[in-house]
């Protein structure tokens, strides 16, 4: 479907749909519509404070609501399995959040920041849920971004020791997102699973994700005006998670402005996200980094 908005989301009522990084920004609105549409939301995210207060402000506005906060550090892969232990039943998996060109840092089992959180993190806390999906229509939504058309994965410098760039990590995570959401469909069509893995990005949102860089800074008072709100940036992932016509492998974000802003709709993917080759070798590096194997042998 194009042009989807929140009015096209069906009832979700009976579903359990965990959003990450669901305190804030996409994640945040994306739960609360989700909420609004009857589903049970797990709201996935580090800190309790923000997590209940962003629980109770979608009470707030929806008292039929059903949420709760899911305690999950990306940057813990102990925490990853603590909170994939927890949930118990699971319809939707959605691996919105993430980090945007910080300082160099790592993450408490070692890797970079941006590819561990929101690259590595979201790779094991997906196969450690991948049994627990189910219901008539199972799915995996992985939030990537237009970054992912300048992205390389550099496996000879994934820690960043070699040299760090921000932008340069952070387009390599985004374009990780991407290949792995293809990847995970190609290998679950394969195993005759009824999951179905689907992308999408939000376009330019005001989410409040690129606080890190001085560019950011300088041009949010113009992107409030040019580009997406966090609301109207959540619909792709709000199609990729409920359009009933979405099939796996599937990628939306908005259709104006060369994808920046507006409903969404299908989205283009750069011809090096659909490399196979890499695609498979990021997934045997993935599971070798966080001793996580979804148990999907290769198309």
């Amino acid at each position: 479907m194009s042009g989807f908005t929140a009015r096209d989301v069906p009832d979700q009522k009976g579903r359990t749909i965990l959003v990450t990084g669901a305190n804030s920004g996409i994640g945040f609105e994306a739960a609360m519509v989700l909420a609004e549409k009857g589903a049970r939301v797990l709201l996935g995210c580090r800190d309790e404070v923000r997590g209940r207060w962003a629980a109770k402000r979608i009470e707030r506005a929806h008292g039929h609501a059903k949420v709760e906060w899911l305690p999950l550090d990306l940057s813990d892969l102990a925490s990853v399995r603590e909170a994939a232990r927890r949930v118990r039943k699971l319809d939707v998996l959605v691996n919105n959040a993430g980090i945007m060109r910080p300082p160099l840092d790592h993450t408490k089992d070692g890797f970079e920041l941006q590819f561990g959180i929101n690259h590595l993190g979201h790779f094991a806390l997906t196969g450690l849920l991948l049994e627990k999906l189910g219901g008539p229509d199972p799915r995996v939504v992985t939030v990537s971004s237009i970054a992912h058309r300048q992205g390389r994965i550099d496996f000879d410098n994934l820690d960043g020791k070699a040299g760090y760039q921000r932008s340069r990590f952070y387009t390599q995570s985004k374009l990780a997102n991407l290949m792995f959401t293809l990847e995970l469909d190609r290998r679950l069509r394969a195993a005759g699973s009824p999951v179905k893995s689907i992308g999408c990005h939000p376009g330019i949102a005001g989410t409040g994700l690129g606080r890190h860089g001085r560019i950011d800074a300088l041009i949010e008072p113009a992107g409030k005006l040019l580009f997406n709100s966090s609301k109207r940036g959540a619909l792709p992932t709000l199609q990729a998670a409920t359009d009933p016509s979405a099939q796996g492998g599937d990628y939306f974000g908005p259709q104006h402005l060369m994808e920046m802003r507006g409903d969404s709709a299908p989205g283009r993917i750069a011809g090096r996200a659909r490399n196979e080759d890499v695609a498979r070798r990021l997934w045997d590096v993935s599971v070798q980094l966080t001793g996580v194997d979804p148990g999907l042998a290769a198309a």
